[in-house]
């Protein structure tokens, strides 16, 4: 039986997951991380990506998670995303308009704030859809 830690996916809306997991893979700034049991405490800035966590029946969930951190502690593992979303819960339809939005806005001449801005909602757009697509339970 694998070790587990307590993890703690918050967003400004509402408590993501709450429970005991065995496993959690993130993107960090630098690359992917994965945190297992009595990993190191630490504090990590993450960027937009899919989150992987391996629940305590052994179970793997995917997610589309925006950026935000994650502070691991001895106890715990927190982390603090702008959203995350089950594949189940992504509208499709409104992805595809999402990316076709941002790809647009990004052929536009405009200045580098408005093109980061762009830039992110279109990875933010693309991020759901490869979630949605590869891991929807019911499609």
């Amino acid at each position: 039986m694998a070790k587990r830690f307590h993890l703690s996916i918050l967003t400004p809306e509402h408590a993501f997951y709450n429970g005991q997991v065995e496993m959690l893979q993130v993107n960090a700034m630098d690359g992917l991380l994965c945190v297992l049991a009595d990993h190191a405490p630490t504090v990590v800035s993450l960027t937009e990506g899919e989150l992987t966590l391996r629940d305590e029946e052994g179970n793997t969930r995917w997610a589309a998670a925006s950026d935000g951190f994650m502070t691991i502690t001895q106890d715990e593992t927190v982390v603090m995303l702008q959203s995350a979303e089950w594949p189940e819960d992504i509208d499709r339809v409104r992805a595809e308009r999402a990316e076709a939005r941002a790809r647009e806005a990004l052929l536009q001449q405009q200045d580098r704030q408005s093109y980061l801005m762009n830039q992110a909602m279109l990875l933010r757009a693309m991020t759901r859809l490869r979630v949605s697509n590869q891991h929807r339970v019911n499609q």
